[in-house]
């Protein structure tokens, strides 16, 4: 049988940055929260962040959402990750594995994580960094560790492995939750909820694809046929 969403036990998260979709999307109590990050709030137009998260956050008081830091050290990520933990008491402060030298974020995150900022750790994707990421924030506030499934499986490796290995490492951890992050397809949904994630992001547009969950592939046949001829017929090609 077709699982559907009200089968499903991982929270769905919507990833994000366009204010007006995010606003919709809170309407549904299916969406447990909220991710963004600085390439989402570029693609999307977004010119001042912290006007952009406040009105976020004023509008989306009651689920958490998470805001990422941008600069590249430490002592600037923390000064940041205390200004955007201060905006409201939902908010999560992604904070990358790495800086853009590949220096690890471990001393800090474990610095913010026992000072009562919960971090979403981001842009992780082995189970080395998902251990180390663990013991650095284990028994600190609640936290996140997103791993980019969705970017494993573009290098042709199959996530699920990783994402199971996740599960196992962050189970001696109840105040730490598994992020399956980077989703490709809705049928991501299903995995992640098979291996114990606890939650996934899904951007707005894969969101708009949900309806087609248990979809009868022969009429889902019939209406992909009639929109390639409806095209052509619109575009008024012609082989005569």
């Amino acid at each position: 049988m077709m699982p559907s969403l009200d089968d499903l036990k991982v929270k769905i998260f919507a990833d994000g940055a366009d204010l007006q979709s995010m606003l919709e999307l809170a309407r549904r109590p299916w969406i447990r929260g909220f991710t963004t990050n600085p390439s989402l709030m570029r693609k999307a137009g977004v010119a001042d962040y912290e006007t952009f998260a406040r009105q976020v956050l004023a509008a989306i008081p009651d689920r958490p959402i998470s805001f990422e830091v941008f600069a590249d050290d430490f002592p600037g990520m923390r000064r940041q990750a205390e200004r955007i933990t201060a905006w409201g008491s939902n908010v999560y402060v992604k904070i990358p594995v790495t800086n853009t030298r590949g220096e690890p974020a471990l001393e800090l995150m474990h610095r913010l994580a026992h000072s009562g900022i919960r971090v979403n750790a981001t842009a992780l994707f082995t189970l080395d960094q998902v251990r180390q990421t663990a013991q650095a924030l284990a028994g600190g506030a609640p936290c996140c560790i997103s791993v980019f499934a969705g970017r494993i499986a573009d290098t042709g490796r199959d996530p699920l492995p990783v994402m199971a290995g996740a599960v196992a490492l962050l189970r001696p951890h109840p105040e730490l939750e598994l992020i399956w992050a980077s989703t490709r397809e809705t049928w991501n949904l299903f995995q992640a909820d098979s291996v114990g994630c606890h939650i996934i992001t899904v951007t707005h547009d894969l969101l708009g694809k949900l309806p087609l969950l248990g979809k009868d592939l022969t009429e889902y046949s019939l209406a992909t046929v009639r929109a390639f001829y409806e095209d052509a017929r619109q575009s008024g090609y012609r082989l005569d």
